[in-house]
């Protein structure tokens, strides 16, 4: 090693994020594991790599005793005198034992060190990178699917989609673009994973900040996300500015903001509501697109009962119920829903 060497090392310290130091002493301490292995195990030996040189130095280390009974590892007064005239007794002398073969061994070991400092550099810098950037949106490209899990390219790295977080009847294709919900970012010693979402509802809330200028601003607010994804999602949003209609905002001109939420989606279908303080217009609203003509709560149980029109009865309840259970997720009440003519026949039997 030389010179030159140690202008290399300061270019690739640059270039990674890692100080020439570090590389050097991770370098020595792979040399020290290198003599053993080469020269004798037993000794205790420190090598030393000049700053400015490159040169390498392999020295023995001793320990100065009255009597030695470990030459590899012990010297007497007299001879550790020769290397150092001051020392003393339990004073520990280094002597240079450099092996005039060791540059290529140091050469091949300093390669392989850098190598390997470097990977974990890397993949440090993209750890940090993604850790900080959990319940956010990414996209990449679909790099290959191996027993059911989805592989996405994102450009420094793979993020893992599970089969638990894909989208039921979504098709993943090799070489399609997608968006997917970072869900979490695991250091391991093969470097950072990635693990990412199709169905979190977090999905939904990104492609709409996305989408809609006054959500990302903060003029509109998404107060709560209710999804049973690749069929229906219900959102709820809420203006901080009254001159701004926040339903508007995220339908857009024309629908052209939703609608490309819904591209996304793969053509999930969304509800957006309008959120309310006060609990039965918030839930009348969450029952969108049916149109509610009462609703009476019990606050301290948190049940609402909603009663629609004939014709609207289906439309509330939704197929198979999906309908009122999306709003009662949403709005965290308990909703139970009857028809004009239901209730008049509870009235008339005298269940109410």
């Amino acid at each position: 090693m030389n010179i030159e060497f140690i202008e290399a090392l300061e270019q690739i310290g640059k270039e990674k994020g890692i100080t020439t130091d570090i590389l050097l002493e991770a370098i020595e301490a792979a040399l020290i594991s290198a003599y053993k292995k080469n020269y004798g195990t037993s000794q205790n030996v420190r090598v030393n790599i000049d700053r400015d040189t490159g040169e390498v130095k392999v020295f023995t280390l001793k320990n100065v005793v009255e009597n030695v009974e470990n030459d590899l590892l012990e010297i007497s007064p007299e001879e550790a005198k020769k290397y150092n005239p001051s020392c003393r007794i339990n004073d520990i002398v280094e002597i240079e034992v450099t092996p005039k073969k060791f540059g290529r061994i140091a050469a091949q070991t300093a390669k392989q060190v850098v190598v390997q400092r470097i990977r974990e550099a890397e993949r440090d810098v993209i750890y940090e990178e993604f850790s900080g950037r959990e319940s956010d949106i990414v996209t990449g490209v679909i790099q290959r699917i191996d027993k059911k899990i989805v592989y996405i390219d994102l450009g420094k790295i793979e993020a893992i989609l599970m089969p638990a977080e894909q989208t039921i009847g979504e098709e993943y294709t090799q070489g399609k673009r997608i968006k997917t919900y970072i869900l979490e970012v695991r250091k391991t010693t093969k470097g950072p994973q990635i693990y990412v979402s199709r169905t979190h509802p977090g999905l939904v809330k990104r492609l709409f900040e996305l989408e809609v200028p006054e959500i990302h601003d903060g003029v509109v607010e998404i107060k709560a996300i209710a999804r049973e994804s690749g069929s229906r999602t219900k959102i709820a949003v809420h203006s901080r500015d009254e001159n701004v209609d926040p339903v508007g905002s995220c339908v857009g001109p024309k629908g052209i903001r939703v609608q490309a939420v819904v591209e996304e989606l793969s053509g999930e279908k969304i509800d957006i509501i309008k959120w309310s303080k006060d609990y039965e217009q918030y839930i009348a609203n969450s029952l969108s697109p049916a149109k509610v003509v009462s609703v009476n709560i019990n606050e301290a149980e948190k049940i609402a009962n909603v009663v629609v029109d004939d014709h609207q009865l289906s439309l509330a309840i939704g197929k198979e119920g999906q309908n009122a259970r999306l709003a009662a997720k949403l709005t965290g009440w308990k909703i139970d829903i009857k028809s004009t003519s239901q209730l008049e026949k509870m009235n008339e039997g005298g269940l109410i």
